[in-house]
């Protein structure tokens, strides 16, 4: 565990030198070393995969997340060689773990986010479902955190603390027992509209008198470290597709961005309040600055860069920098349809039980098919979450803002625009969630600057306009909306036990 110091106010002066950003995500950790005047002045990533089993599991040793997080660190610090003011760091979100709040050691591997073991116990309190939905803007399910960590105290143990990633990684670099508005927001815990954890929720999940982190505004002081040498106060905090809402400068009522990493986020902001709607979608923090929360709509596709991946495990790609070579080499998908629900299908389904599907093979079916396919699969999955943030808003959405691994892929981003039947806007940006915290840091750094003075100037590396008409955009989402359905007709919900 690094050495520990304890919460300093950062000094005004060093506002104008670089930031430590740190972005831990499902599959690596990436760091960013950002200079206000100069950009990225250096880089650094170390893997963290998950591991999956049977039955859901996907998990991770604590070890290998703090060990990513230095080491992404230290890599972007020796490439800048000059030293930083203040450190960010984003976060997974719902991926949990139980640990001692005294000496900080893990008591169980780290849940991440998309672990399905939790499944029954979300069955089994159904009938809590929708006032939860009411409490916290969330529903019901394994994807939640809260439900793993009900799992976890029933099969796991019921010593220390459990909490998401954030808080122990928080406590590893500086020693505080906290986590930001935002994360909070993603464990189905807290009151939505209060800003605080919900005695109702906790009961609810059986997790009444368990010690919690304290919550703090996602910029702002909350610690100071010394594992990336001397004494750097920790001033950003949030989870990962908040950070890239920020960094997107996503931050009017009504706009939205899509990230497609190991799963496809879209969020659009809602200003000041929560807004419940009856589409399905998740109603979140986006950030809390000053005291003052923003909200935001959420919708997931569990699968996006992950089914690239299973595709290419299976030998038809060798992995995504082949979707547009193999994808170009026919005209269509041949009358496939691919439901990429490969780890169930979230927002606004929530169905994780489900499976997905392939179907209109043929003999004359080739790997090119499937590509467009499952591009069509995860494209599709998005024009469903932006209908159903347009509904819940009353107004449509003007356009979508895209970051990610995956919209290097000209294929699927050309499929995206042509089924949203809107403008898809690429960043010209990598590493997009690393410049949300890195923002979010500098504005812990100096309470003066606002959102607009730090997030960079939205400039987009390419804008996909739609090249089909409306009509066979429909034709196109209708049947993929029909295979959904099957998929639904043939696996009915889980029975509500009493």
């Amino acid at each position: 565990m690094p050495p520990v110091q304890r919460s300093s106010r950062p000094r005004a002066h060093a506002a104008g030198r670089p930031v430590l950003a740190l972005d831990q995500g499902t599959s690596s950790t990436k760091a960013l070393v950002i200079c206000p005047e100069r950009g990225v002045i250096g880089t650094g990533s170390a893997p963290a995969p998950p591991r999956h089993g049977s039955g859901g599991v996907a998990d991770i040793d604590p070890a290998v997340l703090l060990g990513s997080v230095l080491d992404a660190g230290r890599e972007a610090l020796a490439e800048a060689a000059e030293p930083v003011a203040a450190v960010g760091l984003a976060n997974q979100g719902e991926t949990v773990l139980a640990w001692d709040p005294v000496t900080g050691t893990p008591l169980t591997d780290a849940i991440v986010w998309h672990d399905r073991r939790s499944e029954s116990l979300c069955t089994e309190l159904a009938s809590h479902g929708e006032r939860l939905r009411a409490l916290t803007g969330l529903p019901l399910d394994p994807y939640i955190a809260a439900p793993k960590m009900a799992w976890i105290r029933r099969h796991r143990t019921r010593e220390g603390v459990v909490t998401t990633s954030d808080s122990w990684l928080i406590h590893q670099l500086t020693g505080e027992f906290v986590t930001d508005a935002a994360t909070a927001g993603r464990t189905g815990l807290l009151d939505l509209d209060l800003v605080d954890w919900s005695p109702e929720a906790l009961d609810i999940f059986g997790l009444s008198g368990e010690a919690l982190p304290r919550i703090t505004d996602t910029a702002g002081p909350v610690g100071t470290t010394t594992a990336f040498g001397g004494e750097i106060p920790l001033t950003g905090v949030i989870v990962d597709q908040q950070a890239a809402l920020l960094a997107q400068n996503v931050t009017e009522p009504g706009s939205a961005k899509c990230t497609y990493g190991t799963g496809a986020f879209l969020l659009a902001q809602t200003g000041g309040r929560p807004l419940r709607g009856t589409s399905g979608l998740v109603s979140c923090v986006a950030w809390r600055l000053g005291g003052r929360t923003s909200y935001c709509l959420d919708g997931q596709v569990l699968t996006a860069a992950s089914a690239v991946g299973w595709l290419a495990g299976l030998g038809v790609i060798s992995g995504a920098a082949d979707l547009d070579t193999v994808g170009s080499g026919v005209p269509d998908s041949g009358g496939v349809t691919f439901v990429p629900a490969l780890a169930g299908l979230a927002a606004p389904w929530w169905r994780g039980d489900l499976r997905g599907s392939i179907s209109g093979l043929g003999l004359d079916t080739n790997a090119g098919h499937l590509v467009r396919a499952l591009c069509e699969g995860l494209a599709a999955q998005v024009v469903v979450l932006a209908d159903a943030v347009a509904g819940d808003l009353g107004v449509p959405l003007g356009g979508l803002r895209v970051d990610g691994g995956l919209t290097r892929s000209s294929l699927l981003m050309q499929t995206q625009a042509d089924l949203l039947q809107r403008p898809v806007e690429v960043s010209k940006r990598p590493d997009i969630t690393a410049l949300g915290v890195g923002a979010l840091a500098r504005l812990g750094l100096d309470p003066g600057l606002t959102p607009g003075q730090v997030v960079p100037e939205w400039k987009p590396s390419a804008i996909y306009e739609p090249r089909i008409g409306r009509a066979e955009a429909a034709d196109r989402l209708g049947v993929f909306r029909s295979a959904v359905d099957a998929l639904l007709t043939r696996t009915p919900p889980p029975t509500t036990r009493p």
